[in-house]
């Protein structure tokens, strides 16, 4: 079964077995079960069903595997002429899950 979800602020298009890497969820660890209940869409062929704009009832199961630090984005502003430079860098909070089941 396919299924739209909105998690963490992003949309994802996922089956059961999928493996995705997300914003990081907050208070959770490695081995942690996270239920998605944001669920947009839900279904294959002609039992496809689309909510407005969630399913009542649908929900996602996921699990997550390992929570990371993505790689290093660096932010540097210069304003020409000025002597203005400054750099800065940041490392996003990510979260590796796997879709473990989808109830629509």
């Amino acid at each position: 079964m396919k299924a739209t979800i909105k998690t963490q602020g992003q949309q994802f298009a996922v089956t059961e077995g999928d493996i995705l890497t997300v914003n990081r969820y907050a208070n959770t660890t490695a081995g942690a079960t996270v239920e998605i209940t944001d669920v947009l869409s839900a279904g294959e062929g002609a039992e496809f069903k689309v909510g407005t704009p969630v399913l009542a009832g649908a929900r996602v199961t996921a699990k997550i595997l390992e929570n990371k630090r993505g790689k290093k984005v660096i932010v540097f502003k210069k304003k020409k002429r000025k002597g203005y430079e400054r750099k800065r860098g940041h490392r996003q909070e990510l979260s590796v899950i796997k879709i473990e089941s989808i109830q629509a």
